[in-house]
C-alpha cells in the first residue's frame, strides 16, 4: 500500500506540471510569442537589474535567517549561509514537497556547528517571519484592491472572504504566540500517545520541545534581533514590488509605487492557490494576467512580467543547485564532530 501512495503522489505531481505546462504554453501562443518577445525586448538590460534586485532580497533573506538564532554563529560563515538559503530556494520551487525538502537541508547542513534544536527553530522562525510580513503585504494588496478597482460582486466577495480569513489567521497567530501556545509539543505528545508511533516520537520530543522553547522565547530574550528581522523581511517585500515597479516602468507602462505594491499583494495571492502546483508553472503567469488586466494593463504585459520573474527566480534556483552540488556534507567533515554546542570549525563554502 504504501508503494501504491507513492505512485500515485508522484504521478499525481507529474500530472500537475505536464497540465502547468500545457497552460504555459496556451497563454504564450495565444497572446504571441513575437509580441512577448517584443515586450522582453523593452526590459533589455532592466532584466539585469531585477536579477541584482533578487540577489539582495536572497542576501536579506539570509541575514533574516541568521538573526534568528538562538545560539552562537559566528563559526557559520555568510557565504555557506546565502548558499544554504539559495540552494533550499532551489528546492522550493518543485512545490510543496521540494519546500520540505529544502527545510530538511537547511537544517542538515548547518549541523556541524548548530545544535539540532536551534536549527530548527531558526528555519521554523524565519519561515513565520516571512509568512507575517507576506501576510501583511497581501492583506493590503487585497484592501485597497477592494476600494480602487472595479470588481465583480463574485469577486468582491471573495476578496473579502479570504481577507478576513487572513485578518483572523493573523490575529490567532499573535495570540498564540502572546500565550506561548506550545503546539508543537502537544501534537507531539498527542501523536505520541498513539502505541504506533509513541518510541519513534518518544525519541525526538526533546528536540522539538527544546526547539519550541527557543521560538516562542525569541522575542523575550532577542528583542533587537526580533525587530531587525522583522524590519528587514519587509524590506525583502519592498525589493519584490520594486522589481515590479522597475519590470513595467521599463516596458512604458505608467505604474506608481502604489500600484506595484498591490500587484504584489495580488500576486502572492496566485502564489498561494498555486502552492500545489509544483513551480506554480501556468498559474502564476496567468494570475499575473488577470493582475494586470484588472488595473487596465494588457494581459501581454502580465505574461511578460511573469516570465522576466520566472527568469530571475531560475537564474537563482540554478545557482542555489550549483552551491549544493559544491557543499560538503557533514559527513564528509574529517575533522568535525556533530556535537550539541556549536564548534568552532567549518569549511567554508
Amino acid at each position: 500500500m504504501p508503494r501504491v501512495n507513492s505512485v500515485t503522489r508522484i504521478s499525481f505531481r507529474f500530472f500537475a506540471v505536464l497540465l502547468g505546462l500545457a497552460l504555459l504554453t496556451s497563454l504564450v501562443l495565444r497572446t504571441g510569442p513575437q509580441v512577448i518577445w517584443t515586450q522582453v525586448h523593452k526590459v533589455g538590460l532592466g532584466l539585469l537589474l531585477i536579477i541584482i534586485i533578487g540577489g539582495l532580497a536572497y542576501f536579506i533573506r539570509t541575514w533574516v535567517w541568521r538573526l534568528t538564532f538562538a545560539c552562537d554563529i559566528t563559526a557559520l560563515s555568510w557565504s555557506r549561509t546565502f548558499g544554504i538559503c539559495l540552494a533550499s530556494e532551489a528546492l522550493g520551487q518543485l512545490g510543496i514537497g521540494g519546500k520540505a525538502v529544502g527545510e530538511g537541508m537547511r537544517i542538515a547542513l548547518l549541523r556541524p556547528v548548530v545544535p539540532l534544536s536551534n536549527a530548527i527553530s531558526a528555519g521554523a522562525l524565519d519561515g513565520a517571519i516571512h509568512l507575517a510580513s507576506s501576510a501583511v503585504v497581501m492583506l493590503s494588496g487585497i484592501t485597497v484592491t477592494l476600494f480602487l478597482a472595479s470588481l465583480s460582486g463574485e469577486w468582491r466577495l471573495f476578496a473579502v472572504v479570504f481577507a478576513t480569513a487572513l485578518m483572523t489567521a493573523l490575529i490567532l497567530a499573535v495570540v498564540s504566540y502572546k500565550n506561548r501556545w506550545e503546539l508543537m509539543g502537544n501534537a507531539a505528545r498527542v501523536i505520541g500517545r498513539i502505541p504506533r508511533f509513541h518510541d519513534w516520537i518518544g525519541g525526538k520530543l526533546p528536540v522539538i520541545e527544546s526547539s519550541e522553547d527557543n521560538l516562542l522565547n525569541f522575542f523575550r530574550e532577542a528583542p533587537t534581533s526580533c525587530c531587525a528581522a522583522f524590519f528587514l523581511s519587509f524590506l525583502w517585500q519592498a525589493l519584490a514590488l520594486l522589481e515590479i515597479y522597475v519590470i513595467l516602468r521599463f516596458m512604458g507602462t505608467n505604474i506608481t509605487m502604489l500600484g506595484a505594491f498591490v500587484m504584489e499583494g495580488l500576486t502572492k495571492v496566485i502564489n498561494l492557490v498555486g502552492a500545489l502546483s509544483p513551480g506554480n508553472i501556468g498559474t502564476y503567469e496567468g494570475g499575473n494576467m488577470l493582475i494586470t488586466k484588472l488595473f487596465g494593463v494588457s494581459g501581454t504585459v502580465g505574461l511578460t512580467l511573469a516570465l522576466c520573474r520566472r527568469t530571475r527566480v531560475l537564474f537563482w534556483a540554478l545557482i542555489g543547485a550549483i552551491c549544493l552540488t559544491f557543499m560538503r556534507t557533514p559527513e564528509e567533515h574529517k575533522d568535525t564532530e556533530v556535537k550539541s554546542q556549536p564548534t568552532p570549525g567549518i569549511v567554508q563554502l
